[in-house]
């Protein structure tokens, strides 16, 4: 039975407000090391800044192992959403992925948090330089963002493709530098779905935060996805039609030359043999 008006509309809200939440209940739930000792550090932050870097290490170490998963199964489901497929059953979608995806969302996460690591380092060390070199800091801050949008892409790419680790790595960096419109739009979106989650609604944090920023993130990557799509199909559109063109100039002088030997051959054909027109002669008297 299908609603329709006001009760319609109310229904499909409240489709998706279940679908929403309940994705992203199994995500925190997939990832409850890495919440709670998220938890435990913003908590023992407040008494010794030490227990708070203490934490940090913690998290660095679950994070590859939980939140990526999690979050690549969070992202299968978003893909069948925008996609169309929006009554996919959501446990049995979610936890398929989260096995299928495993390997490589957490090799992804070894190489993100590393590469997190790397950039912190870094920072920290020409922040605290005089003179020019500690501009170098406001690079790795650019540098932190850019990671951060192709983190993004490599859970859209690698729900969406089949393809091998450092194929979905090199795609997730190419598509965030080659696209910097739409990665300033995926980062601004995620931003603000961050910011309102803890600094306004806190209760979007269990419910709603990580499934609304996985719909958004491969929101995006599909318009990138489609735009280059249709780029390519133009390019080899146009491909054929050159060849097609070349194909048609060449032709009229090739059939001008066919037709000219088949005259010929027909000319040649219809003369008769001077010896079979002597021979064919009457004799006079």
């Amino acid at each position: 039975m299908e609603f329709r008006g006001l009760m319609g509309g109310l229904y499909r809200i409240s489709e998706w407000i279940m679908r929403f939440s309940v994705i992203n209940v199994l995500w925190v739930i997939c990832s409850i090391p890495f919440f709670y000792l998220a938890l435990a550090g913003l908590i023992g932050s407040t008494e010794s800044i030490d227990f708070f870097k203490q934490s940090i290490v913690f998290i660095a170490i679950v994070t590859p192992f939980t939140l990526f998963p999690a979050t690549a199964a969070m992202f299968a489901v978003a893909r069948k959403w925008v996609t169309g497929d929006v009554d996919v059953p959501l446990f049995k979608t979610y936890f398929r992925s989260y096995k299928e995806n495993y390997l490589q969302s957490m090799l992804g996460g070894l190489v993100f948090v590393l590469l997190g690591t790397v950039m912190y380092i870094n920072y920290t060390f020409y922040l605290r330089q005089s003179g020019t070199l500690s501009l170098l800091s406001i690079l790795f801050i650019v540098l932190s963002f850019i990671v951060l949008a192709a983190m993004l892409h490599f859970f859209s790419i690698m729900v969406h493709f089949h393809m091998k680790f450092w194929q979905i790595m090199k795609n997730s960096m190419l598509i965030t530098i080659g696209n910097p419109v739409m990665t300033i739009f995926l980062l601004v979106g995620n931003g603000v779905i961050l910011y309102v989650s803890f600094y306004h609604f806190t209760f979007l944090i269990p419910f709603f935060m990580g499934s609304l920023m996985a719909l958004v993130s491969f929101w995006v990557f599909f318009r990138i996805f489609d735009r280059m799509k249709m780029i390519t199909e133009k390019k080899e559109q146009e491909e054929a039609e050159a060849a097609a063109n070349a194909i048609e100039e060449e032709s009229p002088d090739g059939e001008r030359n066919e037709s000219e030997g088949a005259a010929k051959a027909i000319e040649a054909a219809d003369k008769p043999n001077e010896a079979e027109r002597d021979g064919n002669k009457k004799p006079t008297d």
